[in-house]
C-alpha cells in the first residue's frame, strides 16, 4: 500500500524553461545570458585586465565543474561554490560584489517563475487526501529555499509534508540517501513509497532498487519512455490517482 508519494520538481511540478518566454516579454535576456553577464561584470570590475575569453572560460569551467559533480558524483554544489570555482580558475580572491551575484543567480527563477505542469494542482489536492506527499529534487541553480518559495507562491507548498533538496542533504538522485531521508521523515518503509519524476537515470534508477514504486512522468517532456524501467508511466496528472491505486 502506498502511503507516501514524492515528486521531482523540474519538468514534473513545473515546466523547466517555461519562464524564458516571460523573460523575453519583459525585455530580459535568457537566464544563461543573464547569469554570464552578472558574473563577468563582477569579475571585470574586480580585475579590468581580464579578456572576454578568460571570462567565458571561467564561466564555462564553473558550469562544467558543477555538471561533473551532479552527473558523476551525484551531489549539487551550491551557487556560491559554483561561482567561487570561477574565481579559483582565474586565481582570484572573491570580490566585494560576489555575494550579490550569488543572490541574483539564486533569485532569478523566483522573480520570474516557470509555469506549472498541466493538472498538477488537482492531482496534488486529490492525492493529499489519502497519501502524504513530498518533494525530492536536485537543485541546479535555484536552491531548496527558492523552490519552497516557488511552491508557496503557487499555493502548492501546503500539500507537501517533506522537502528533500540536494543542496540541503548533500546528495542528489539517484543516491539512496535522498530516498532514505524521505522515508525517515515520512516514517514509512521504502516499499510504501512511490516517486514521480521525468528522468530515467535519476527518478527511475534511484527508487527501483529500493522497492520504491517509480512513475515516469511524460506530461512535460518524454525522455525515451519506450525504454523505461519505471513501474508505471503517467502522461497526464489526471492518471496519477489511478496509477497509485493500482499499486495497492
Amino acid at each position: 500500500m502506498i502511503r507516501a508519494i514524492t515528486f521531482d520538481f523540474w519538468d514534473t511540478i513545473v515546466r523547466d524553461e517555461s519562464d524564458e518566454p516571460k523573460r523575453a516579454a519583459q525585455g530580459l535576456p535568457t537566464k544563461l545570458k543573464a547569469r554570464y553577464q552578472l558574473l563577468s561584470e563582477e569579475l571585470k570590475k574586480a580585475n579590468p585586465a581580464l579578456t572576454d575569453k578568460q571570462l567565458r572560460d571561467a564561466f564555462d569551467h564553473a558550469n562544467d565543474w558543477f555538471l561533473h559533480n551532479w552527473k558523476k558524483e551525484h551531489f549539487t554544489p551550491t551557487v556560491r561554490q559554483r561561482l567561487a570555482e570561477a574565481y579559483h580558475y582565474l586565481g582570484m580572491e572573491l570580490s566585494s560584489g560576489f555575494g550579490e551575484v550569488v543572490a541574483s543567480w539564486e533569485r532569478m527563477e523566483i522573480i520570474t517563475p516557470p509555469e506549472l505542469a498541466p493538472g498538477i494542482e488537482a492531482a496534488l489536492k486529490e492525492l493529499s487526501q489519502t497519501c502524504m506527499l513530498g518533494i525530492i529534487s536536485d537543485t541546479i541553480v535555484t536552491p531548496g529555499w527558492g523552490l519552497r518559495q516557488i511552491l508557496m507562491d503557487f499555493d502548492l507548498a501546503k500539500y507537501f509534508r517533506v522537502f528533500i533538496y540536494s543542496d540541503e542533504v548533500g546528495a542528489a538522485k539517484p543516491q539512496r540517501k535522498v530516498f532514505d531521508e524521505a522515508a525517515k521523515r515520512f516514517n514509512v518503509p521504502l516499499e510504501n513509497m512511490a516517486h514521480v519524476g521525468d528522468r530515467e537515470a535519476n527518478d527511475i534508477a534511484g527508487p527501483n532498487p529500493l522497492g520504491v514504486k517509480s512513475i515516469l512522468y511524460t506530461g512535460v517532456i518524454d525522455r525515451d519512455s519506450a525504454n523505461t524501467k519505471a513501474s508505471a508511466i503517467c502522461t497526464h496528472y489526471s492518471q496519477l490517482p489511478v496509477i497509485i491505486a493500482s499499486f495497492h
